[in-house]
């Protein structure tokens, strides 16, 4: 065999090992730039979807005019923050903002405080007719809300709690603490057991056990819960034009309507109005953000 023979085998056997060689695998997490930009894509669009409509409402809220919504490009050669002024110095805006605080907050101290001993209770001990407790409670959100402001409001008035704060907040608690409470159950039981009984070893009683140990665990879910109850009571509007009587004590949900009367619907300053509701929410929110995406998702493998 010649020299020339045994290089061009060689060469050959070279070339061959070369493209058998293993390609570099593709990690479990990796994905291809389609699939990337395709994903980004469809997020944009998710977004631009979602911040749609609070952009519009923040742009005919700058229109002079209660019909520019008909013709909203006539809005940008004659935008004002006239709107603004109007509400807020001729409107019962503040007191509006002094109802809603009050109403949303009590519902939220109370509701959060009567959901997080109920679903503690109802995850750490069994006591008689417990799980019955739970969907009892569950039972109660399947009633409309025509349904149960006529009893309502005879409880309230046998109370004197008509057109009283107080009696605002009760009925909210009566409709977001079963929900709250299911949701705070299902993050209980994700708490480990032995917890509870470490405090009981260093002398903590049930109740001890629950605020010095349980609720410092637990603030995802409680942030959660609060979250809900506060919205809850801020939006809502049956229940609060109905049982209060002063429109001093109405809450933005129901001042809002002040701008709709019989012939008329003045929907600049409504627009206007409803940019400036959307702070007090927007403010709530960034408070509990931190953990409510935690809380989301806690309770979701055991339950």
């Amino acid at each position: 065999m010649s020299t020339t023979t045994v290089e061009t085998s060689a060469a050959v056997t070279g070339h061959e090992s070369a493209d058998t060689s293993p390609r570099k695998a593709r990690l479990r997490d990796e994905r291809s730039l389609a699939a990337s930009l395709a994903s980004h894509g469809i997020l944009v669009l998710a977004s631009l979807v979602a911040l749609f409509p609070v952009a519009w409402l923040v742009f005919l809220s700058l229109g002079p005019d209660k019909d520019d919504y008909l013709h909203p490009g006539q809005i940008w050669h004659k935008m004002t923050l006239g709107n603004y002024a109007f509400v807020l110095q001729h409107t019962n805006f503040f007191d509006w903002l002094k109802s809603s605080l009050i109403v949303s907050l009590g519902t939220t101290l109370v509701g959060v405080l009567v959901a997080a001993t109920t679903g503690y209770a109802v995850s750490r001990m069994r006591f008689p007719g417990y799980r019955k407790l739970m969907w009892v409670l569950l039972v109660t959100q399947m009633f409309p809300i025509a349904v149960l402001i006529v009893p309502m409001y005879q409880i309230l008035s046998d109370l004197g709690l008509i057109d009283s704060y107080l009696g605002l907040i009760l009925v909210y608690c009566s409709t977001a603490v079963p929900y709250s409470a299911w949701l705070l159950k299902g993050y209980f039981d994700t708490i480990p057991f032995e917890i509870d009984e470490a405090g009981r070893v260093d002398g903590l009683s049930p109740f001890g056990t629950f605020v010095r140990l349980i609720l410092p665990l637990a603030k995802p879910g409680l942030a959660v819960a609060a979250f809900y109850n506060f919205i809850t009571a801020f939006g809502e509007v049956a229940f609060a034009s109905t049982f209060m009587l002063d429109d001093t004590k109405y809450t933005f949900a129901v001042g809002l309507q002040s701008f709709v009367s019989e012939h008329d619907a003045q929907r600049n300053l409504m627009a206007a109005t409803a940019v400036l509701i959307a702070i007090p929410v927007s403010a709530f929110f960034y408070l509990v953000q931190k953990n409510l995406v935690t809380g989301l998702t806690a309770g979701g493998t055991k339950g």
